[in-house]
């Protein structure tokens, strides 16, 4: 069995290495400065965390457990200099944060291009981890200029079936660096060893190795299969690129034993990101990916997404924008930030950063549709019809993946009044996605509330409440249209599930009183209103509700004039 990947952090993540006897010896100053550290660690602010501990390292030069969280703080960061500086100050061997102190020379090692040091290090047992340091071994025997070893070392990791397939790929990479194109797509196309996980990268890598092999219409079309799919805009950046080319471009993917070593913390970075874990070590590996290889823009976005998801919105940002205009990942990085500023409550900066970003890239179907979004969450419809509409004019519109962009348009029609093109798009999505519950469920919700239909509606509905029965929503739309079509005792039953499932949602509770009164439960009608008042309804809706406690639903419905067989 694996040992696991620096299976020692305590310093860091634990806290707990040393932490009785430093607060025994703390000083008023360097108390105030650990437990404010302490607090940003928690939180996972790790650029207040850098801070505070260095002031308390001030305070208390060569203490161990300041030095390792200083050290850490800085590495995810990306202060690689820095946190090897700090390294330096240990005054002895810790076993506790002994693993991080090694990461640090390890990646400094090979940003610097010393393989001699590094291979010493993982010799003696003083690498970042098992597999990263046989994989390395791999680049590093490639960069000494043995191939033949380099590729014993990475058929070493694929005997292990866990993690053969980055093994395979790594390989694969190592051939195409050296200029063996045909052994390099014979691994990634999976005639060698059979089909590998596909990613980004591997389908980047191969497009350029098909180039290589006069095979151009191949990686075209590879290229084409992925991006139908995947819109991404690398993705369709390359593919121009490809297409646009005369005579084959030099090979560039990976090339050397230090981008070979970053691509290994990269991917084990993504795979240990996707596993639900704290994010903390994939954190470390994503910035050591780009500490090694500057160029690596894609380890710089996933450490914004590590950061964003562990709710640190401002450093994911700031993250984002070390992604430079002229490289092939700044849209990438810029839809991060922008979405980094909306999660940070920052919508302004948001939306300003995607009508930059679609001014810069007109032609780009995935950036109007997100400035779209944008400015459909902060209520501005008429601009958002506008970038969803010019989005729809870049693609084709046959293929089905696009029914979110008439469904979402769909919506602003609606909440713009304009329900002529709200129903001509919610029934277009249904032409791409037939049975789509958000679209059966809206347009169903949209007919009833314009007394239209509702035999289809209703269909409709029953069929999106199959879908997600679940779903306190749609749920409601069934009781909802019930309620319409005046089968109130039937509407009971979906109306109190609803309730169930959104027991806050002021208007499903609103609804609900409705229904209880229909069928003479007035005292719990009332009780409903009085908690959907409760539960901060839009102004115009308390008004209404107000009034039905007053002076009862019947008289509300007489004075509106909807008293009939669609209440």
């Amino acid at each position: 069995m694996r040992r696991p990947l620096l299976a020692a952090l305590p310093l860091i993540i634990g806290l707990g290495f040393g932490q009785a006897a430093l607060a025994q010896e703390t000083g008023p100053g360097l108390a105030g400065s650990y437990l404010a550290a302490r607090a940003a660690v928690l939180e996972g602010n790790h650029r207040v965390a850098a801070v505070y501990f260095e002031n308390a390292l001030a305070a208390d030069p060569g203490n161990p457990v300041l030095i390792g969280n200083a050290i850490f703080a800085n590495a995810a960061l990306g202060q690689w200099m820095r946190a090897e500086t700090i390294a330096e100050m240990l005054p002895f061997e810790n076993d506790g944060g002994q693993e991080l102190v090694n990461l640090v020379k390890m990646v400094r090692g090979m940003a610097t291009g010393d393989l001699v040091g590094v291979r010493a290090a993982i010799e003696a047992g003083r690498g970042a981890g098992p597999l990263i340091d046989d994989l390395a071994m791999g680049w590093i025997y490639l960069g000494e200029g043995d191939m033949r070893r380099a590729t014993d070392a990475f058929m070493a990791v694929a005997s292990d079936e866990s993690v053969a397939d980055i093994a395979y790929t790594h390989l694969a990479y190592a051939r195409a660096a050296v200029g063996d194109f045909e052994g390099a797509d014979a691994i990634l196309s999976g005639e060698a060893f059979g089909p590998l996980a596909a990613s980004t990268r591997a389908i980047r890598a191969r497009a350029e190795v098909l180039v290589q092999l006069d095979r151009r219409d191949d990686a075209l079309e590879l290229l084409d299969f992925y991006t139908n799919v995947v819109p991404d805009p690398a993705m369709l950046a390359l593919r121009a690129r490809i297409a646009a080319s005369a005579a084959p471009e030099g090979y560039g993917f990976i090339t050397t034993a230090q981008q070979g070593v970053g691509e290994v913390f990269y991917g084990i970075a993504r795979a240990l990101g996707g596993e639900g874990g704290s994010g903390t070590l994939p954190l470390l590996y994503a910035r050591a990916a780009h500490g090694i290889d500057p160029a690596h823009s894609e380890a710089l976005i996933l450490a914004g997404e590590l950061l964003r998801d562990a709710g640190q919105y401002s450093l994911a940002a700031d993250t984002y924008v070390e992604v430079g205009a002229d490289d092939p990942q700044f849209v990438d990085a810029q839809l991060g930030r922008a979405d980094a500023y909306f999660e940070d409550g920052r919508e302004e900066a948001a939306v300003g950063v995607l009508r930059d970003l679609a001014a810069q890239h007109p032609t780009l179907a995935t950036v109007q549709a997100a400035l779209g979004d944008a400015l459909r969450r902060t209520d501005r419809c008429a601009e958002a019809v506008t970038a969803y509409t010019a989005a729809l004019d870049l693609v084709d519109i046959t293929q089905s993946r696009y029914w979110f962009l008439y469904y979402t348009r769909g919506i602003c029609f609606e909440t713009l009044d304009d329900f002529t093109g709200s129903e001509a798009d919610f029934r277009q999505a249904l032409v791409l996605n037939p049975e789509q519950p958000q679209v059966l469920n809206n347009l169903g919700y949209s007919l009833v509330e314009q007394r239209r239909n509702l035999d289809e509606a209703l269909g409709m509905i029953e069929r999106a409440v199959a879908a997600r029965p679940d779903s306190g929503y749609i749920v409601d739309s069934l009781g909802w249209v019930l309620y319409r079509l005046g089968r109130f005792d039937e509407a009971v039953a979906p109306m109190e599930r609803a309730v169930a499932l959104l027991p806050t949602d002021p208007i499903i509770n609103d609804h609900l009183g409705d229904v209880y009164w229909m069928v003479d439960r007035k005292r719990e009608a009332q009780f409903q209103w009085q908690r959907a008042l409760s539960f901060d309804p839009e102004e115009a809706d308390a008004i209404r509700i107000r009034r039905k406690l007053e002076i009862g639903l019947y008289r509300v419905l007489e004075e509106e004039g909807g008293v009939g067989e669609t209440q």
